[in-house]
Formats: C-alpha cells, structure tokens, sequence
C-alpha cells in the first residue's frame, strides 16, 4: 500500500476513534428523567444536558444502570448570577432507608458571592458527614470535571482531578462502609431555599428563574463494575490479563490516596475547607465521630 493509502487509512481510524469516543457521551441513551421531565433539556446529539429550576418545578436525572464500586466523572457548568437558594447536585446513592450516598452538592448564592461545596457520605442509613468548600474558581464560567472514585478501599471526591476529600474503609473498626449494595448516579437541580443559602437567610429570587445548570461529558464506561440486575451481582473490568489497555482501565479498583495525594488534601482543607464535621464540638460535644480519629495511613 503506498504512504497515501497508508496515511488516509490512519486518519479513517483516527476519525472512527474520535467518533466512538465523542459518541459514547449519551444523556439520553444512559439517563432516565425522572422528575421535571419539561426542564431537562439535551444538547448536541444527547452529549450535553441542561437542567433548569423555575417555580413550578426542578429536575433529575438517574442513570438507567447501577453500580458497585466505581470511578464517575461528570462535568458541571454551574448556574450564573443569582442563584441563592438553589442547589445543583451529582451523587451516587443506593435508595432506601439504610441507604449508601456520596454527595457533590453546590449551593448557589447572590450575585458575586461565591458558590460553596457542600459534601455528604452515607453509609448504611448514617450520614451527618458533611465538608464544605468554596472553590479556587469560578464554577459559573466554565465546565470543571467533578469525580466520585469507590473501590473497596476508600471513596476520593476531585475536582478535576485534584483530590479534595477521603473516606477510607474502616469497617473493622466499627465504622460502616458502603460495599454491598449498589447505587445509581444522579444530577439534579432543585431549591432548598430553606437551608441552602446562609442557613435559609437568603431566599430564592424568582424572577432570576429559571436557572440552569450544564452536564456534559459522563465518563463511568470503562471504570465501574455494573450490577447485573438478573444475577444480583456486579460485573467488573478485568484486573489482570487482557492487555496493558484492561489493567489500566481496572487500576481505578486498588487505587489509595499517596503521599502526593494526602499532601494535595492537605493544601486543599488548608485554604477552601470552611466546615468539617469533626471539628463540630457543638455537635460532638463528647468527641469527634471514630472515623475522625483514626491515623492516616491506618485505614
């Protein structure tokens, strides 16, 4: 075959590369919605959503799969302006009453003040663990990458890709774990206006509405075990074997927090931690909760 030939043959393979992967970012094809249906919009072929609040009602959307241990990232452009009293969410979460939830929840503000980061693990029904952050930029401008990593191991939260949060698996040590039941992904816009701005201070200003927030780019494909629905079991990507491509794709499910990543962690709380549940004496008059308490690298 000549170069030409050669040539237009990589450029084909490329172009099929560029396609799959551009394709593989369906809103509609791996999402139901399941509340406020009139106010999610898709965008681009189902490669972008956008979710609005307004009076009559907010939106959410589910993904049509579930999942046991997983890495989920999913990119965010936040509400503009006014946005006080509404809140724009990605978690992951189980259902029920003794349910597994980790939460990336965003709680709008006037005009000009700064969005804060609100941060949530449930684990067998418990939560009240909340850290909140305010960001190093604006959320409103731009898309950010926002990750949720679960493995056996520990659950990381980042911020395009720098790790802001850790809870580590210490089941053994009496502190429950989510491990055994499986969730499924949800974005959603809605208004808490009873809590979400300066404890419920500053309401919600209608006439700003509706107010809307971008999704794009959800990437679970190739870095989450889903849960077969018939077998009641979950299916993951190979660890071993399978090529260099599979392990690196499966590397995802032993992944920990290294030094480097414990010292990013640090500079994170340091600078844009505004609240930390173990730190809360009011709340925990008697003692921070045990997970509080337990050393770094004894997980």
């Amino acid at each position: 075959m000549r170069a030409s030939g050669l040539l237009r043959l990589g450029l084909l393979v490329l172009a099929l590369a560029v396609a799959a992967a551009v394709g593989s970012h369906d809103f509609r094809r791996d999402f139901d919605v399941v509340w406020g249906e009139g106010n999610a919009r898709f965008r681009d072929g189902g490669r972008q959503v956008e979710l609005s609040l307004d009076e009559r009602t907010g939106a959410r959307l589910q993904s049509k799969e579930r999942y046991l241990f997983g890495r989920f990232d999913l990119e965010i452009k936040l509400v503009p302006g006014e946005s006080a009293g509404t809140i724009t969410s990605f978690y992951i979460c189980t259902g029920g009453a003794r349910h597994d939830e980790v939460d990336f929840e965003f709680l709008g503000n006037a005009s000009g003040e700064p969005y804060l980061l609100h941060t949530n693990i449930f684990s067998d029904g418990k939560g009240e663990r909340e850290q909140q952050f305010v960001l190093w930029f604006d959320p409103t401008t731009d898309f950010h990458t926002y990750s949720i990593l679960w493995n056996p191991h520990n659950i990381i939260l980042y911020i395009d890709g720098t790790p802001i949060r850790v809870f580590r698996n210490n089941a053994a040590r009496g502190v429950p774990f989510p491990a055994r039941k499986p969730v499924h992904v949800f974005a959603s816009i809605w208004d808490a206006e009873d809590w979400a701005t300066q404890g419920g201070r500053v309401k919600t200003d209608w006439a700003s509405a509706p107010f809307v927030a971008a999704y794009r780019r959800y990437n679970v494909s190739s870095s989450a075990c889903v849960w077969d629905e018939g077998e009641g079991r979950a299916r993951c990507p190979a660890a071993a074997g399978g090529g260099r491509r599979r392990r690196r794709q499966a590397a995802w499910m032993e992944q920990k927090m290294d030094w480097w990543s414990w010292m990013t962690l640090s500079w994170v709380r340091m600078n844009y931690m505004v609240y930390d549940y173990c730190d809360d004496r009011r709340r925990f008059p008697h003692g921070s909760p045990p997970e509080c308490v337990i050393p770094i690298g004894r997980s």
